[in-house]
Parts: structure tokens; sequence; C-alpha cells
């Protein structure tokens, strides 16, 4: 296995998260008795592996024993409501049954020209290519996906459908997106639709929402990812070497103690291992860690501080002289500089770890925003 610290890992390349991936088969086979599938939220900081982890839930999902239809989506900032959204989802859909192999020839002939032609709305004609396109995404999708389910996921035998949808958080409107898809996807399972959703997001996603949409996060199963522990560490490292436990163990402990199981890192370090040493194990990975970090640096953090002001880069450095690796943004700026905080973490270089508390995205980025050499 090569790793690809820029791009989520291929389902059949998948290490760890046997707890998640358990839940999730589990809500599986309920659903093929209950005809009802959980919705999901898998929650998580940047790198941590979250898109990977929703490649994988559609490749389950799509097995055999479980018959259902994935239909992915990357959550981009260009949709700006939850219409587009609808809009996009409906087309993801479309070409889901276009491409998809379980699916009937007749089904997937008239799924390729599906363009929501010919669904009725209490009278209205539902054409997209004219104005009078309904201005409800919720209504849109209502009458869209009961139609999709009677025309084309019931006819070719699918118990349903999951709609996976990478980084929800870029969506606006946090709360009222959250509560309108819980809305959505209740809606569906009441009216015996077995369409369900499962969303990636920061792991603060839930943090801000009050109490007016407290039943949208009561509603998902949410599935916190951290960093790896040290056993799957050791896994991804038997993976990526293709060697056994005892071969690797001593390549697993230095790799965890520089990433601290950080995914991302993982990749990227052990991509750099690769290079100087090809498939074979290092025997001492600790030689070649200052041209690999000098590369981190360059690749990596330089590119961080590049997406921030000079405001917030002054901010990140006293951040990282603090000798505190939790911190309140009361303890450096005032009251009104707290947007700071804000923005590093829209930015992904800070971490709330709880409510105003926050830290550093990794260690290894402190000790380079510090000029320290680990």
């Amino acid at each position: 296995m090569l790793p690809e610290p820029n791009f989520p890992a291929r389902p059949e390349q998948f290490i760890g998260r046997y707890r998640q991936i358990e839940a999730f088969e589990e809500a599986l086979r309920h659903s093929s008795v209950t005809r009802r599938m959980t919705s999901f939220a898998v929650l998580g900081d940047w790198g941590i592996g979250k898109s990977s982890l929703l490649l994988k839930f559609a490749a389950i999902s799509a097995r055999p024993e479980h018959r259902f239809l994935p239909v992915s989506l990357s959550v981009g900032t260009d949709l700006i409501d939850y219409r587009r959204l609808a809009e996009r989802l409906l087309d993801k859909l479309a070409e889901t049954l276009a491409r998809s192999e379980s699916i009937v020839d007749r089904v997937r002939a008239e799924a390729k020209n599906w363009k929501l032609k010919g669904i009725s709305v209490g009278g209205l004609n539902l054409e997209r290519e004219t104005a009078r396109f309904l201005s409800s995404g919720s209504a849109l999708l209502s009458h869209a996906l009961d139609d999709a389910w009677k025309r084309f996921v019931k006819p070719s035998d699918f118990n349903g459908a999951i709609f996976l949808l990478d980084d929800l958080h870029n969506l606006p409107s946090t709360a009222a997106a959250a509560l309108a898809i819980r809305d959505q996807f209740q809606s569906f399972g009441i009216d015996s639709l077995n369409y369900s959703v499962c969303f990636s997001a920061k792991a603060s996603y839930f943090s801000g929402i009050r109490s007016f949409a407290e039943p949208a996060v009561r509603f998902y199963n949410k599935l916190y990812i951290a960093p790896f522990t040290p056993e799957e560490t050791s896994d991804y490292v038997q993976a990526v070497f293709g060697k056994t436990p005892e071969t690797s163990q001593a390549l697993a402990s230095w790799l965890f103690d520089k990433t601290l199981g950080h995914p991302f890192f993982l990749a990227f370090i052990s991509r750099k291992l690769l290079a100087h040493v090809g498939s074979s194990v290092p025997g001492s990975p600790a030689r070649h860690w200052p041209e690999i970090l000098q590369q981190l640096e360059q690749e990596k953090f330089s590119f961080d501080l590049g997406q921030v002001s000079d405001r917030e880069n002054e901010l990140l450095r006293t951040l990282a002289k603090s000798s505190d690796h939790e911190f309140t943004p009361g303890q450096f700026v005032k009251q009104s500089d707290y947007v700071y905080f804000r923005r590093l973490t829209d930015k992904g270089l800070l971490v709330r770890t709880g409510r105003g508390k926050y830290k550093l995205y990794h260690p290894l980025f402190r000790l380079f925003l510090q000029g320290l050499r680990p």
C-alpha cells in the first residue's frame, strides 16, 4: 500500500476504525429487519480520516448482504443553501443509479434520462430547466426521492439508499441545515422509504446548535474519530511496509511517538521513508527524520501559514510559546478579537477542545511555530 496523505484511503486499503465500522454494520443488519436505516454523523478534526471512513461505509453498504445504494457527495462551499444541496444530491443519485451494476438495464436506461421530469407536485410539473422550480429543497427532495424509490430503488431490489455527505460543515447555517436534514430523513422512515444520511463534519459541528435544533443532535448516531491508537498505527505500518507485527513494531512505536497516531502525518512520514528505503522496514528511521521534517515544514506547515493574516500568524506563534497546551481566548486577546480564534479554527489550525477552549492542531505544528526541531 502506497501512503497518500492528500487523498482519502481506498476502501480496500482502509486501516483501523474497527468500533465505528462495527456500529455501521450493525445498523445495516438491523435495517434489513426494520426497513429503517440509522443516520450517522462522522465527526473529527482535519486530516483525521473522515472522508476515508465515508468511502469505507459506502463500500460496506453496497455489499450483497446489505444491498444498499450508496450516493456520495462532497459538500463544497459553492452549495449556498439547502435547495442547491437537494439539486446536487438528486444529480448524484441519477448518476449512481446509471452506473450501478445491480440495477436492470431497463431501469438504468430510464435513470440516465431521469432529470426530474414528470414529477407532479400539487399540479405543478417539476422542470429544472424552467423558472417554475420549487424554492424549498425539502419539498424537492421529498417528491423526487419518493418518485425515485418507486421507479428505481425498489424495482432494483435494493434494501435502501444511503446519502454520504462529506464536509457538511461547508453548508451555511449549520443548525438550520442539520435540522432540515433530520426532518427530511425522519419523514422518509415514517413513509417507509428506507433512505438515510451519513455525513462528515468537524468535531465541533453540533457545539453551536441551540435548543430549537436540538432534535437534530439526537437524531444522528454520532461517531467521533480520533487519531489512531498504537494498535491501529501498528496495523498501518504492516500494511505499508508489508511486514509482520514483530518486525515492524519498532517503526510503529517511532511513528506513533512522532505523530501521536494522526493519519495525515503517518501517511506523510511513511511515504517519505519509503522513498528512502523502498518497501523494507527502515532500521534507523531517525536517520531520515531531519530531511523528512524539513519537507513537512515546506509542504505542509509553510502552506498553513500562507493562508493566515499577519495578525493571525502573530497569534499562532504566541499560542505556541504558551506553557499550556490548551488555552482560552481571554488569555491572549481582548473579547473583540475572539474572532481570530474562530477564523483559525475554520482554517483547521486550531482545534476546539471544549466550550471556549482551544489547542494547536498538532504538536509538530506547535514545534514548527516555536522554531524547534524534535
